[in-house]
């Protein structure tokens, strides 16, 4: 009878699996990483969104890290394409934002907003490229018509830097903030609805 119910009670531990363990306590959880935040007309980015750290070597009063997400497909032979501009939360950071001023917020946004302008951009190339899509060879021509517009966007951000001094030539701040609302106007017709 002994025998018997140890087999019952060996199947019974058998059948639940093994015990678990408790875990030791620890740091808080990490939270999760904020979703990327896509381009918006209305919502402008705040302090708030910069949540990530610099790098011991990272010698910038703030970061924006910024992204055009692109993807095409061929169903039924028929082309589509999205694009969208996203700022990344995660990785984006400023120095120290306790003394972070409202011209350098200004600046790292017009960095998201030039990205949006690109994305607009994009959109606008492939729905000229949709017209003549051939999905037995999409992804190279897809490529070849992305690549051309990551470089350019990548050249406009850099420029904007180089000639603003990161924010700090006002003058210089506000002629691109100028130009680039008229880009994103000129490209209206492309933005997201």
């Amino acid at each position: 009878m002994l025998s018997l119910l140890t087999s019952l009670l060996t199947a019974a531990a058998l059948l639940q699996g093994p015990a678990v363990k408790p875990q030791p306590a620890t740091a808080a959880a990490k939270p999760a990483p904020a979703p990327p935040i896509p381009w918006s007309a209305t919502r402008r980015l705040t302090m708030a969104d910069f949540q990530g750290r610099p790098g011991p070597s990272d010698r910038l009063a703030a970061l924006t890290s910024a992204d055009i997400k692109s993807n095409a497909a061929c169903r039924d032979f028929v082309f589509s394409a999205t694009v969208t501009a996203t700022f990344d939360p995660n990785t984006s950071w400023f120095q120290n934002p306790k003394m972070a001023s409202e011209a350098l917020l200004r600046h790292e946004q017009l960095h998201f907003d030039i990205t949006e302008a690109y994305a607009r951009l994009m959109r606008q190339k492939l729905a000229i490229f949709s017209a003549k899509a051939d999905c037995n060879k999409l992804q190279p021509a897809f490529n070849n018509v992305t690549k051309a517009v990551y470089a350019a966007w990548d050249n406009e951000q850099n420029r904007y830097d180089q000639e603003t001094g990161h924010g700090l030539n006002a003058v210089r701040q506000a002629a691109w903030e100028k130009q680039t609302q008229v880009k994103l106007e000129q490209l209206k017709a492309f933005a997201v609805q």
